[in-house]
């Protein structure tokens, strides 16, 4: 006599063939991306992420990634993958994000990058460009990023940091934005050097209601000095500003 297989019976076979050609779209995924590997760039770029294990970093050059990803995305694999979280590799981390910043749909976009930001572990995955579409809608984001850097979590306060950089800098700044980086108080080295990063290029667009964050000392000793320095490193910065931007510097 023949067993009769039940409704439940049947959607957990379902499910499962399902999970196996995930899987395998998953393995096929990273026998394509150890292709693109170059060892002599894993070496050197895992020197930059000090505390990221090594054998979960590929290798592959960003301009290399940034092609693959583009060819990835037209495929029915791209959704799978962005659904499978956590992942194994560095490289995918980045394939993720680098995916998410080519969707077009705000709301779509917005709920992506809120669902994969509590796995970012590392500055680079999470500094690779925003999502353009995010430009278009900076009135209903700005909330949004005052949320992530009030999150308390490294690479979130880190990302939301510079979202802010990168959007309202220009023809959308208020000169309360900057303080919204420059209270940011923290211990960690990432977000203080994206706080550092953020003002240096405050400097450079808007100089006027930047520096006196700087003249009257309101920033963390860390942090007023690592704004210096990059702000003098920058090109954007007059001959003139630096001179006395290192005039700052002292007793500090």
């Amino acid at each position: 006599m023949e067993s009769v297989i039940t409704k439940k019976q049947k959607s957990m076979i379902v499910k499962w063939k399902k999970y196996k050609s995930e899987r395998k779209n998953m393995n096929s995924l990273q026998q394509e991306l150890f292709k693109l590997q170059d060892l002599k760039y894993r070496d050197f770029h895992s020197k930059l992420m000090p505390g990221i294990d090594k054998e979960t970093i590929i290798g592959i050059r960003t301009p290399v990634l940034r092609k693959f990803a583009k060819e990835f995305a037209k495929t029915e694999a791209a959704e799978s993958f962005l659904k499978e979280l956590p992942h194994q590799y560095y490289e995918e981390n980045n394939l993720h994000m680098l995916l998410i910043s080519d969707i077009k749909d705000y709301e779509r976009c917005l709920a992506e990058v809120k669902r994969f930001l509590p796995y970012i572990n590392n500055w680079a995955t999470c500094d690779i460009p925003r999502p353009k579409c995010f430009a278009k809608n900076k009135a209903e984001l700005l909330p949004v990023i005052k949320e992530w850097i009030a999150s308390g979590d490294t690479y979130t306060i880190r990302y939301g940091i510079g979202t802010l950089m990168s959007f309202y800098l220009d023809e959308d700044f208020k000169p309360e934005y900057i303080e919204i980086a420059a209270e940011v108080e923290s211990e960690e080295y990432y977000v203080n050097m994206m706080i550092a990063w953020y003002l240096a290029t405050a400097l450079a667009k808007q100089w006027d209601a930047t520096i006196p964050y700087l003249e009257e000392r309101k920033l963390s000793p860390w942090v007023h000095r690592k704004t210096i320095q990059k702000a003098v490193e920058s090109y954007r910065i007059t001959d003139e500003q630096k001179v006395y931007l290192k005039t700052l510097r002292e007793n500090c």
